[in-house]
Formats: C-alpha cells, structure tokens, sequence
C-alpha cells in the first residue's frame, strides 16, 4: 500500500481581494491574505501528501484562469475544480476549450449563496450538469443541509455524471444538528454516482474550542452511508484555519479512519481522489 499517492482533495487558493472574496468578514480576518502554493508545498511535504486538488474560490472565469495558472507552474497541484456559468449559452464550446486542458478536472458552483434552495433544479442549470459527463468533468456540490433534497433530485436526473459532496454539506456541528442532516445524506449517498469529501467539518464546530468527539457521529454517519471507497480527505485549507491548523484536521481523518482496512485507509487518504478526478 505505500505506492499509494496520498491527496488533499480540496483546498483553496487566492491573492486577497476585499471585494473579490467580500465573503471573508470581519471574523474571518485571519484570511485576509494571500495564499499561495508556496504557502501549501511545505505543509504538504510535512505530512508527506503528494498533491492536492485546488478548489474554486470565486464565481469567475478569471479565477479557473488563476487556478489553471498555478496548477501549470506547481506539480504537487494535480488538479483543479473551476467554475464557469453552467447556464451560459455557449457552455458546450466553453467545455471543450477546458478540455484541452487536462488540469482542469471538474467544476463547482457556491450553491450554499443562492437564495432559492433548488437553485440546482433550474432547467437551465440541470441543462449545463447534463453537458459535463461528456467531457467527463466531475461536479463539486457545496450545500447545506437544507438544500440536499434538491441536490438528491438533481443527481437521480444525471446518473451518469460524477458528483462529490463537500464539507458533508455542512451541517452545524456546534449545535449538534443530526436528525435533518441524516436524513438528506441518506438519500443522496443512494445514488452511487456521488462521493462525499471528509472536509470543512472543524469550521462548523466552535471555532478553536472543538474536540475529536465533536466529529465522530457525523464521521460515523458518512462511512455508514457512503461506504469507504466514496469517501476522500479534504483539508478545506485555508479555510480550515478560522478553527484548526491543518495538522489537526488531518489528525481527525487519520484518528478516524486508523481501524479500517489498510486498502480503505489509502483510498479514503488519496487514491479515491485519483480515482474520481483522474489524477
């Protein structure tokens, strides 16, 4: 098993810009930089991962630009999760010009900002997830938990497209929500195009005042529904820093997963990454 590649599945980066990333607030002001992958390298090497993949930030082309830029300077970038308008009438020539890209593996869009909780329902935005297999591009659902009905909706009209689950979707760990939570999870982890990213967990808990058990019924809960082969390690970094630096939300994976099998345990720290991004 030590052939095997370990991978953060998503993480961010971006030169800090008040109005570009206004939703970095005032309690959020440790973030109000740059971070660049010369900031990520040595912490990647520090717990020997091999790579990760860069996750949009913004809902702009210049932004998959910056991230296709930085993914073709820095090899330990293996891939990146862009955006583009899912709903723009030129999308299939949009997709194709990415396609010559290999870097670029999927896309996301900050579905958790819509108002409309069945944003992805729209005609048009199924039409744009409908055109991604085709160029075989993966899709990054970031959510909350109210919205995982539509999302359930949405990946039983595409069973041919790839989807992965971020941050859990989100459930408010600090008040201990589960019960609504569970529910939308169960349903979703049906369909067996979707894989769900162990990430973004310690940002729900209390900032900084969290414990390992705090994670663990959520944890418990994402295995038993997706099964260890839909599962991948997810830094959130930097993110992840507003509540945790990132050798402790490794720990909390690493602690989590150490009775599983030695296989599972590789797939869910990187080779099932490789598998559903093609790394």
């Amino acid at each position: 098993m030590n052939n095997s590649l370990k991978i953060d599945s998503h993480q961010h980066f971006w030169k800090y810009d008040s109005l570009i990333h206004a939703w970095i607030d005032d309690s959020m002001a440790v973030l109000k930089r740059d971070f660049l992958p010369q900031d990520l390298e040595p912490i990647l090497e520090k717990h020997q991962i091999d790579g990760c993949v860069a996750v949009q930030a913004d809902q702009s082309k210049e932004e998959t630009d910056f991230l296709l830029e930085l993914a073709g300077k820095h090899v330990f970038i293996k891939g990146i999760v862009g955006w583009v308008d899912l709903q723009a009438k030129d999308l299939e020539e949009q997709l194709s010009s990415y396609f010559e890209n290999r870097k670029i593996k999927g896309f996301r869009h900050v579905l958790q900002d819509e108002i409309n909780d069945e944003f992805i329902l729209k005609p048009e935005f199924i039409n744009g997830l409908s055109k991604l297999a085709k160029f075989d591009f993966t899709y990054d659902i970031l959510i909350f938990p109210k919205q995982l009905a539509s999302a359930t909706k949405a990946v039983r009209l595409l069973p041919n497209q790839k989807f992965v689950l971020d941050h859990i979707a989100k459930p408010s760990i600090v008040n201990g929500e589960l019960e609504e939570w569970k529910r939308g999870v169960s349903e979703l982890s049906k369909s067996e195009n979707v894989y769900c990213k162990l990430s973004g967990m310690v940002t729900e808990a209390k900032w900084n005042n969290w414990k390992y058990d705090d994670f663990v019924p959520y944890m418990d809960f994402i295995l038993e529904s997706f099964g260890s082969k839909r599962l991948l390690f997810g830094s959130d970094w930097p993110v992840c820093t507003l509540s945790g630096d990132y050798e402790q939300v490794l720990q909390i994976v690493d602690q989590y997963i150490k009775n599983l099998t030695n296989s599972e345990q590789a797939g869910i720290l990187g080779e099932n990454a490789v598998d559903f991004y093609k790394l």
